[in-house]
């Protein structure tokens, strides 16, 4: 399919479900930006879920995101129970000036499903000039560090920084070993995944992802990873006034919605940090020295080749995906 299509078929879904056409265009727009990245755990693989989400009556489909101004450099957004992607267009060209007038300034969005990738947040933000950072929960997936049992989510960060006449550096990566949609496209496809990805019921390891998807997932790096996750839970949860991530599965009650909770967003105006001249350069000397060794990239270098590569020859949609979508493409 070319790109275009792919987005007139999840904005068809979508309107069909409930959203009104801002809401099913911001999160179209999000699917179709992960499908042209070739990011698949984000992109139309989402919109059954995003469906369901909307079938449930968790989800406001015709969500209207409202600001309130907390302080000089915090701005919260309340999602009126919709997806994020609207939230976003209508917050972070707000965050963005709040953090040039205040050097730092942060968004708190709450109230909201997201089910998305960080990236076209951080990105978007580091094109406007800003050093930018996101954080949110989900439900709970991974396992405390010597636990067995699901307890915070997948739990990712998202860093975007500045570069002059090129796309920013950009990486979104979960706390988890692996992120929650690539383990269920495993368990789609049959495929093993490696060890240190997770363990079944009973706590023991496994490479079988339907096992995991069972049990529970575990976070890289063991022990450190797993305190980044319980960061994120903070960050993204008490901090702005918003659901850890049991609080969402509790929320849900069972109704298979998308997980509903908050995201931190961070803006840091690096003109505004003590080296207004240099620090463009220099993050470009330290870029520099990494790819001097061999076997190296930056951080979201496939990314944007996958971008080049899609923007001519479009994607490829698995017929079982394709066969889902079309089943929900109409209300029941």
């Amino acid at each position: 399919m070319t790109l275009a299509e792919a987005r007139d078929l999840a904005f068809r879904a979508l309107r069909n479900n409930g959203c009104d056409d801002d809401n099913a265009a911001a999160v179209a727009d999000n699917m179709i930006e992960a499908e042209r990245d070739i990011c698949a755990a984000h992109g139309l693989f989402r919109l059954p879920w995003y469906v369901s989400s909307l079938r449930s009556g968790k989800v406001n489909g015709r969500a209207t995101p409202r600001l309130e101004q907390l302080a000089p450099g915090v701005t919260r957004l309340h999602g009126d129970r919709g997806f994020a992607p609207l939230g976003h267009r209508i917050g972070l060209p707000v965050l963005a000036q709040s953090a040039r007038e205040n050097g730092i300034a942060a968004l708190a969005y709450v109230d909201m499903y997201h089910v998305g990738a960080l990236w076209p947040e951080v990105e978007w933000l580091a094109q406007e000039g800003m050093v930018a950072f996101a954080f949110t929960a989900s439900f709970p997936y991974v396992a405390p560090a010597g636990g067995t049992k699901p307890l915070y989510g997948t739990n990712p960060v998202g860093f975007g920084w500045p570069r002059p006449g090129q796309p920013p550096l950009v990486f979104d990566q979960a706390s988890a070993a692996m992120a929650r949609g690539d383990v269920m496209i495993a368990a789609r496809e049959h495929r093993q995944l490696s060890e240190g990805i997770g363990i079944d019921r009973e706590g023991r390891p496994t490479t079988d992802p339907d096992a995991i998807l069972e049990g529970a997932q575990l976070a890289f790096g063991g022990y450190k990873g797993a305190a980044l996750a319980m960061m994120v839970e903070l960050l993204a949860g008490p901090l702005i006034g918003d659901l850890l991530s049991f609080e969402a599965q509790q929320d849900d009650a069972g109704k298979g919605a998308a997980p509903h909770g908050g995201e931190l967003i961070l803006a840091l105006d690096p003109r505004r940090f003590g080296d207004p001249d240099g620090y463009l350069e220099r993050g470009e000397r330290l870029f520099a020295a990494i790819l001097e060794q061999q076997g190296t990239r930056l951080p979201g270098a496939r990314r944007l080749a996958n971008r080049e590569r899609t923007a001519k020859g479009g994607i490829v949609v698995p017929k079982i995906l394709y066969d889902s979508i079309l089943a929900v493409m109409e209300r029941p």
